[in-house]
């Protein structure tokens, strides 16, 4: 054990990494990786935003996504690994909303759209260097010389270009669907901002009655009604139907003068 611990004080991990690096960049090891391949395996970086420091998460997620992209490589296939940088979205406005002082989207109205639109694109590169310098660091390799930024009308047509193959193709629908929605800032929230703000709390809910009108049970005497129970007592006005459980035993008890049916297992 002693010798184990001598040899590793003796280890410079640091030099290691740093030789290490240095004869990638300056054999150009990447580049050379993906050199006669004809099979291809498409990978874009999913684009982090640079306007926050990189956490461990971050650390963890790269290096499995280079773990995958190493091993197509070794097996012969042609990995791009394109980068890039996802300058939209909530958490980059409430960043310069914090830095400028506002309150609510009056603030952002008055100060000027276009204006604050330009603070936000300056933001977002806040903390470019350490995303490039982390990235590097790792040893996740990764095209960051020619990235994609959602920003920029190049990418934001090439999107619209997908989206209309799609549409040529009938593959889209017109339907409804039921967002979060931001009183303050007066936006709709994607499920990753609310989730951002997530903390378990002690929520109320509602215990419903709902009365048998037709009732089979010809042996009871008195009402007969079925309780069902929710967390969300603003959608019961659109209730259409009660589902029950094939597999649930349920129970006919007598409570206060009435007859409620529920889960046998929740009687008590």
């Amino acid at each position: 054990m002693a010798n184990l611990k001598d040899n590793l004080s003796m280890f410079d991990f640091r030099k290691v990494e740093q030789e290490t690096l240095s004869f990638w960049k300056d054999n150009n090891i990447f580049r050379k990786s993906l050199n006669t391949r004809k099979k291809h395996f498409v990978f874009f970086e999913g684009p982090p935003t640079a306007n926050g420091r990189p956490g461990i998460h971050h650390f963890l997620g790269r290096a499995f996504k280079d773990l995958f992209c190493r091993y197509k490589t070794m097996r012969g296939f042609y990995v791009l690994r394109k980068a890039g940088w996802d300058t939209h979205g909530l958490p980059v406005e409430l960043e310069v909303e914090k830095e400028l002082g506002f309150k609510s989207k009056k603030d952002i109205e008055k100060y000027g759209i276009a204006e604050f639109n330009k603070k936000a694109k300056e933001s977002v590169w806040k903390y470019k260097t350490e995303w490039e310098e982390m990235t590097k660091r790792i040893g996740f390799w990764l095209d960051m010389s020619h990235p994609y930024i959602t920003y920029e009308n190049k990418y934001i047509e090439s999107l619209w270009a997908i989206i209309k193959k799609i549409w040529d193709k009938k593959l889209l629908y017109l339907a409804h669907r039921v967002v979060p929605f931001c009183t303050r800032c007066g936006t709709s929230l994607s499920s990753h901002e609310v989730a951002q703000g997530y903390r378990t709390v002690t929520d109320k809910s509602v215990t419903v009655k709902f009365k048998i009108q037709n009732s089979k049970f010809k042996n009871i005497e008195g009402s007969i009604f079925i309780l069902a129970w929710t967390t969300t007592p603003w959608t019961l006005p659109g209730n259409v139907a009660l589902a029950v459980g094939k597999d649930v035993d349920y129970a006919v008890v007598e409570y206060n003068g009435e007859n409620l049916i529920l889960a046998k297992d929740l009687v008590e």
